[in-house]
């Protein structure tokens, strides 16, 4: 078992530009949170290979995000299971899912890449860390269908309260970002009044969506913290259940304990 205060689940802390790496990997020890760090494309899963073997309390996963799939090919699987099979700090497949938002030209290839991956989850008997935006319905039809095995994190979790019903009912995990401490960011925040402990996972998403009271700098893994109390305030509870619920969360998910 991790014994963190908080696990951010989502943290591309090996991406910041404006802070040093080392000065917010340091934050996050001073405050005992451990993250976890998502591959984008099929080249960069050995970037976060390297660097969660070189940093204590930093863990991964490797896979594929949907407006990189061009960039998946046969020989990505093959490279992820190398990665995996090598390295212990690898936890989990992410992000992978489905993104309209953008592009909608590539739609097919997406689910294409997306149920490859679910099924080499599957195989790995790992978790699956979910980017959906724009998509939910088919998200939701995907996993009900290809998923046999993997438990399933939905990352930075946009969508509605109902979205978020039919997603536990299968199950999965909702992973909670800075949003939720934005001011009109209101569905973001019914889902954080509502959704069970036992379902929930914090995150920060690093460099982007940076929480109140930092919003317009760049995020940091660190500020997970006030994300937790966001939700914490909202729930009427303190934030060391939310810590402790999200956190024990995360450590059976994720095989830590």
């Amino acid at each position: 078992m991790l014994n963190s205060f908080i696990i951010n689940t989502h943290s591309h802390v090996n991406t910041l530009k404006k802070t040093p790496i080392d000065e917010a990997l340091e934050n996050c020890k001073k405050d005992n949170i451990a993250i976890i760090v998502p591959s984008s494309n099929s080249q960069d899963i050995f970037d976060v290979d390297k660097f969660v073997k070189e940093h204590s309390g930093v863990y991964g996963y490797v896979g594929v995000f949907p407006e990189d799939v061009k960039t998946f090919g046969d020989k990505t699987l093959f490279d992820m299971e190398g990665i995996i099979k090598n390295n212990p700090k690898i936890v989990g497949i992410g992000e992978v899912g489905l993104d309209y938002y953008w592009d909608k030209t590539f739609v097919d290839l997406q689910k294409e890449v997306f149920i490859k991956q679910i099924y080499f989850a599957n195989q790995m008997n790992l978790p699956l860390n979910i980017h959906c935006r724009d998509a939910y319905f088919e998200t939701l039809e995907i996993l009900k269908k290809y998923n046999k095995n993997s438990k399933v994190i939905m990352h930075c979790f946009s969508g509605s309260w109902e979205f978020a019903k039919e997603c536990i009912k299968l199950g999965a995990y909702i992973s909670l970002g800075g949003v939720v401490t934005f001011k009109n960011a209101h569905k973001v925040k019914e889902v954080a009044k509502n959704v069970p402990l036992e379902n929930l996972l914090l995150e920060t998403d690093d460099p982007y969506l940076t929480p109140e009271p930092y919003r317009g700098t760049e995020n940091q893994p660190d500020y997970v913290k006030y994300v937790a109390q966001r939700i914490a305030d909202l729930k009427e509870i303190s934030i060391q259940e939310v810590a402790q619920a999200s956190t024990r969360n995360a450590n059976e998910i994720f095989n830590f304990a």
